[in-house]
């Protein structure tokens, strides 16, 4: 008997002999009756998903299907030992309390356990700057209050509500479709990614190769805005960190090779004048007590040849190139989210230009948001810091697959991270 429909009659409601349920479960081999996993199911919560009340009736067979195709996950389906699940359904349906009793316990148990391992995200290259972001299996105890406190205990296993809401989207494209290799490859890669991101609260999620920032609260995009960010040869690196506080009227502490490929050159063409034009000022050293020193006594030539280095910064004003603000969340890499003069950028197809920053499309809007209002400078002084009252997590992720509707809109994959064939997909527009 095949697995649908073994499926479909548990939905239906249909008794299944037990012997033909664990001959179509041959994937899912045998123990969830066993003395251990009794144990570990009567050691279950009371506060526990009951699969068995009216209206729920799809929550099991939606839930064995996801254990079934557990290998689109990248896991094993062996792992969670199905294969007599079936016999405590069928004792259920007879309407012994106890029977369900102990087939709702089991169905928990299995649950808990995939859950738990799709939380432990796999290791796709993300910078955790806050250690307090890097996903980590709940508890059973939280995982089966928050099942049993879902309003569609059915639509809560089919759409997979403890993961972040792209994933069952795109396990679909690989559970539910045909996907030629590269497609197949494709989701994989970014269903992995996705694993790194959490499955509800307050977050910023900024997709580089969308060019795209999300502000998120409990799995609905509130704003959305177009982003500038690192050229390939200076990739935005895939980070997940807390953004602390905000800087008004920053300064921008121009990066050595910026320096050199951006401003030495103008000033060997144009003279010091140009510096003063644009705001910029020498500093002694890289230290925090740096002091501003003559423009006069720095090699410009040698730093545009890559020779030697400066320390530049740029004073506040409208040229600055952090424009009004910056949104702070301290990491090794100097990487932040900011405000940016240059609009005209946005308009671009491909916003591929920074240094490996993000430049905000409306950075006034991001702090509206983060801060429940307006954020305006006190005084003319640069770097005004503005703390929040709590941080707020940003993750900086690289989807280059995401669920459209039914379909997936592909990105370019501008830093060359897929490490896949193309997919045979139209190019999402940005």
């Amino acid at each position: 008997m095949s697995l649908s429909r073994i499926l479909n009659g548990l939905r239906a409601g249909r008794l299944v002999r037990p012997a033909l349920v664990c001959a179509g479960l041959a994937l899912l081999p045998a123990v969830a009756a066993s003395p251990a996993t009794a144990q570990v199911a009567r050691a279950q919560p009371a506060a526990a998903p009951d699969f068995f009340r009216p209206g729920n009736e799809a929550a099991a067979p939606e839930l064995l299907r996801l254990l079934a195709t557990a290998q689109a996950d990248g896991l094993d389906p062996k792992r969670y030992r199905t294969r007599d699940i079936a016999r405590l359904i069928r004792a259920a349906q007879g309407g012994d309390p106890q029977a369900t009793a102990r087939a709702n316990r089991a169905l928990g148990d299995l649950f808990t356990r995939y859950a738990q391992d799709l939380r432990r995200a796999p290791s796709v290259g993300i910078i955790y700057v806050d250690g307090e972001l890097r996903p980590q299996a709940p508890s059973a105890a939280s995982l089966l209050a928050a099942a049993a406190n879902a309003p569609n205990l059915g639509a809560y296993m089919r759409d997979m509500g403890w993961m972040h809401p792209y994933y069952a989207q795109l396990r679909r494209q690989l559970t539910d479709t045909r996907p030629d290799p590269a497609t197949r490859a494709l989701v994989s890669t970014n269903m992995a990614r996705v694993r790194s991101l959490p499955a509800t609260g307050r977050y910023v999620m900024v997709n580089t190769a969308a060019q795209r920032l999300f502000m998120i609260d409990n799995n609905q995009t509130v704003d959305m805005m177009r982003v500038v960010v690192g050229k390939p040869v200076y990739p935005t690196p895939m980070m997940a960190a807390l953004i602390r506080y905000t800087s008004l009227r920053p300064y921008w502490n121009v990066p050595s090779d910026l320096a050199a490929e951006r401003i030495a050159p103008n000033v060997v063409k144009g003279g010091l004048p140009y510096l003063k034009a644009k705001g910029y000022q020498v500093l002694s050293d890289w230290s925090d007590n740096a002091k501003v020193v003559s423009p006069a006594s720095v090699d410009w030539a040698a730093v545009s040849a890559g020779k030697k280095e400066v320390r530049l910064r740029q004073l506040p004003g409208p040229a600055n190139s952090m424009g009004d603000m910056k949104f702070m969340f301290p990491n090794a890499q100097g990487i932040y989210l900011h405000d940016t003069p240059q609009d005209e950028l946005f308009g671009e197809a491909a916003r591929l230009f920074s240094g490996g920053c993000v430049r905000l499309e409306a950075a006034h809007r991001l702090a509206a948001w983060l801060y429940g209002k307006p954020l305006k400078a006190r005084s003319a002084a640069p770097e005004q810091k503005v703390p929040l009252d709590k941080p707020v997590p940003v993750y900086l992720t690289y989807l280059t697959a995401v669920p459209s509707g039914t379909e997936l809109a592909i990105y370019e994959d501008i830093y060359k991270r897929d490490a896949v064939p193309a997919a045979r997909q139209r190019i999402a527009t940005r």
